[in-house]
């Protein structure tokens, strides 16, 4: 299996998410930055609200695989009181040091030629690239795990994509970094129509295109390495 977890030394540029056609279910990356919390639950509400998610019901995602039809859509308002699937990754400080969160997904296909959806989360006590390089790693234990194969775009490229952001504690503070693969139409319950309030989603970095660069706001970054 080839699966280059190396990473690109060209620039990054920003771009927004180019869903597929054909899927079902759209999902997309994000990371947000709350250092100045009261405590961890302020710092933890800060940072969801900056994910778009503040006003949503969470259902935390565990395990592997995504639901099949998953594609990366762009990221939307979400009605208050909607019942979200999410998977999160969270890393913390207070007083001193530094912490990262990341979130990776891939498109790949079953040895009997199914077509399906992987995810993996990873949170550190350290900088981003180190967390970037674990995150990047269980990835492809987890493909290695289930005899799964990279599925490639038209161009070549690997259909992967991973977001990762850090946070420097700051003294008297506490403080949460986040990242999250949202997907807000897994779940059949709860409000679809209820009122939204518009964020500027763009604050965070936002992941979810087919083999290029993410979009990247604030401090977050996302990097390809196939």
């Amino acid at each position: 299996m080839d699966f280059n977890i190396g990473r690109s030394s060209g620039p990054r540029k920003t771009a927004k998410a180019a869903p597929r056609t054909g899927g079902a279910l759209a999902g997309w990356l994000m990371t947000a930055v709350a250092p100045f919390g009261e405590n961890e639950e302020h710092a933890m509400d800060q940072a969801l609200v900056e994910l778009g998610l503040g006003d949503a019901r969470l259902i935390r995602g565990e395990g592997a695989m995504l639901p099949i039809g998953f594609e990366p859509g762009v990221p939307q308002d979400l009605p208050m009181g909607t019942l979200v699937e999410c998977h999160l990754s969270k890393a913390t400080v207070h007083g001193s040091g530094t912490a990262s969160a990341g979130v990776a997904w891939a498109l790949c296909t079953t040895p009997e030629g199914d077509e399906c959806a992987i995810v993996s989360t990873m949170s550190h006590q350290g900088s981003m690239e180190e967390c970037e390089v674990e995150l990047r790693r269980n990835l492809q234990r987890k493909l290695g795990n289930r005899d799964l194969e990279l599925s490639k775009g038209d161009d070549g490229r690997a259909l992967f994509e991973c977001a990762v952001d850090e946070i420097e504690a700051q003294e008297g503070f506490h403080g949460v970094v986040l990242a999250a693969l949202i997907l807000p139409n897994s779940l059949n319950l709860g409000s679809s129509s209820g009122p939204t309030r518009s964020r500027n989603l763009g604050v965070s970095s936002i992941g979810g295109s087919l083999g290029g660069p993410s979009g990247l706001g604030g401090t977050g970054k996302s990097d390809f390495g196939f």
